[in-house]
């Protein structure tokens, strides 16, 4: 799988960089995908091959994330269930998550079936999550 996307990524003249994981069989980081610039990773979990996960991170600003940080557990359950149902609505699956000091919410698009996986619906995917990374950091600006 891994030769597939790294030859479709090529063939579409995309940029990109192998990421050391041990997490994952594979992963790339696409330093500028879909109309937006996003950065978007695209790996397979080793704990489940066929599976490839096309995602982003979006960065907390600094005041963010001290606010965050700041609230007691209601708080924080109540953000994210607010964050988790306006991610829904764009229809990803989202994880919060705390990297290299910051805090993060990512935004993932999984193809699982073989016939999901080829070239057309890998782009569609990328061009999807890239979109939805910039309006979930819209969303992050305007409600927090």
């Amino acid at each position: 799988m891994r030769n597939s996307v790294e030859r479709w990524l090529i063939h579409e003249s995309h940029s990109f960089e192998f990421v050391k994981n041990p997490e994952n069989t594979f992963h790339i980081l696409i330093k500028n995908a879909g109309k937006a610039g996003s950065p978007v990773e695209i790996f397979e979990p080793k704990n489940q091959p066929g599976v490839i996960v096309i995602g982003s991170k979006i960065v907390m600003k600094n005041n963010q994330i001290v606010r965050y940080l700041g609230f007691n557990p209601e708080e924080k359950e109540r953000f994210e269930k607010k964050v988790g149902e306006y991610c829904y609505s764009l229809q990803a699956i989202h994880k919060m998550i705390q990297e290299d000091g910051k805090q993060k919410i990512g935004v993932y698009v999984i193809l699982d079936d073989k016939v999901d996986i080829n070239q057309q619906n890998l782009f569609h995917a990328v061009n999807r999550v890239s979109e939805m990374h910039e309006k979930t950091a819209r969303f992050l600006l305007k409600t927090f």
